[in-house]
């Protein structure tokens, strides 16, 4: 099996430093491997997608000295899939219509369980209020909603996946959590539940979501090792779980460091001002963004005796 790492961007905005420490980690590790690096470009979201971003992906990657394969895969192409997927998932009665919007969402989990935490992967975790009106396991109707969100029922879900093996699921992790933890990772089917909650796997107008796509697409593409940073680590236990339900291998995954500013904060899309293309206007050149992210590699100094 070709060791294949992937970079795959939403073209909504400059792709800033953080991306290229990602995008440029993601090429070495490849080809340092005799591998392939892969380009996708995640552009599901058509209300933020530009074509103008997504040229500049390309020239900004290219400007770097990174090499991938054409054609490109992009999302937008591949809704019929994403749509067969959710077909399955609730056949199985894995899925359900969820009509909330963020201020029931607030609203609702405002007094959670004791000890129970608040957040999880994708913000506050779902309270279920949906969820309650059904029966485990079984669809609402035999045809499925389309332009409703769709939420994954966590509990039916691990229940599915951990039938054939019980107690722990897992991935091997190359880089490390933010704790700083790697090798094999292991999470519980209660795990799942408690932390993770009900997350959605089709947004309205979109026929999908991040975490059904990007599982799906890991497959189709034959990625071996997903390279990507560390605020998606707890996202990954979401990742394995649908793998598990569609049949799709599990691949590793290297979770690195984010590229914050001078304040200790997450680089934003928004944050022009550490945008690559405004430091290659500047007259950076691509190995002074490679020293910028910390990839440059510093020469043994020699020394003469005296």
């Amino acid at each position: 099996m070709t060791f294949t790492t992937r970079f795959a961007p939403s073209p909504t905005g400059p792709l800033h430093l953080g991306h290229a420490y990602s995008a440029i980690l993601a090429h070495d590790m490849a080809a340092s491997r005799g591998g392939v690096f892969l380009l996708r470009i995640e552009d599901i979201d058509r209300s933020r997608a530009r074509p103008e971003w997504e040229q500049q992906i390309y020239d900004d990657l290219e400007w770097l000295g990174l090499r991938w394969p054409e054609p490109v895969m992009r999302q937008s192409d591949r809704l019929p899939l994403y749509d067969q997927a959710l077909d399955r998932l609730w056949a199985q009665g894995l899925l359900y219509p969820c009509t909330c919007n963020r201020k029931d969402i607030a609203a609702a989990a405002s007094a959670p369980q004791e000890g129970a935490p608040l957040h999880g992967p994708d913000g506050i975790i779902y309270p279920g209020t949906c969820r309650k009106t059904r029966i485990p396991g079984q669809p609402v109707t035999r045809d499925r909603p389309r332009n409703i969100p769709l939420r994954l029922d966590i509990a039916a879900a691990a229940r599915k996946a951990t039938t054939s093996a019980p107690g722990t699921s897992g991935f091997q992790e190359f880089g490390a959590d933010p704790n700083g933890e790697s090798g094999l990772i292991n999470f519980t089917r209660d795990e799942l539940i408690r932390t993770v909650g009900d997350v959605v796997l089709s947004r309205r107008d979109m026929g999908t979501s991040y975490h059904l796509s990007v599982v799906l697409d890991d497959a189709e593409q034959g990625v071996t090792r997903v390279v990507r940073g560390q605020d998606l680590f707890d996202a990954t236990r979401i990742h394995v779980l649908l793998q598990t339900l569609l049949g799709l291998p599990v691949p590793e995954y290297f979770h690195h460091r984010l590229i914050r500013d001078t304040g200790g904060k997450r680089l934003a899309k928004r944050d022009d001002a550490r945008a690559i293309a405004r430091f290659r206007d500047d007259g950076a050149s691509p190995a002074d963004i490679r020293a910028m992210v910390g990839l440059d590699q510093p020469r043994p100094v020699s020394s003469s005796a005296s």
